[in-house]
């Protein structure tokens, strides 16, 4: 059964799901509109084994659901704030210095 996240929770979700380039895609174009996972598949250009793993994640983490229709899902931002927010940091024209180091770590670590 799901449990309300507190703030310092749901934001460390959010980073670690925007910390991996295929999940930050995938959110991305979901705040666009709602998708079946074979389309979001071929929007990002990945086997639909990998982003089955990566929408998992989000999911468990609470940032999207999947909706059933008939014998398909679609999935969609569990919260329309979260289009928003990535709207926020889209648009700001926010930048960001960052150690090289950091930028290149890849955290393996699902949310």
């Amino acid at each position: 059964m799901p449990t309300l996240a507190t703030d310092l929770d749901s934001l460390t979700r959010f980073g670690r799901a925007l910390a991996d380039p295929i999940r930050c895609r995938l959110l991305l174009a979901l705040r666009e509109a709602p998708a079946y996972p074979a389309d979001l598949a071929d929007v990002l250009g990945i086997s639909r084994t990998r982003l089955s793993n990566h929408l998992a994640c989000l999911r468990d983490c609470g940032l999207v659901v999947a909706v059933p229709e008939g014998r398909r899902a679609r999935y969609e931002l569990a919260d329309r704030r979260l289009g928003r927010a990535l709207d926020e940091l889209c648009t700001a024209g926010l930048v960001i210095a960052a150690d090289r180091s950091c930028v290149d770590a890849e955290e393996k670590d699902c949310c």
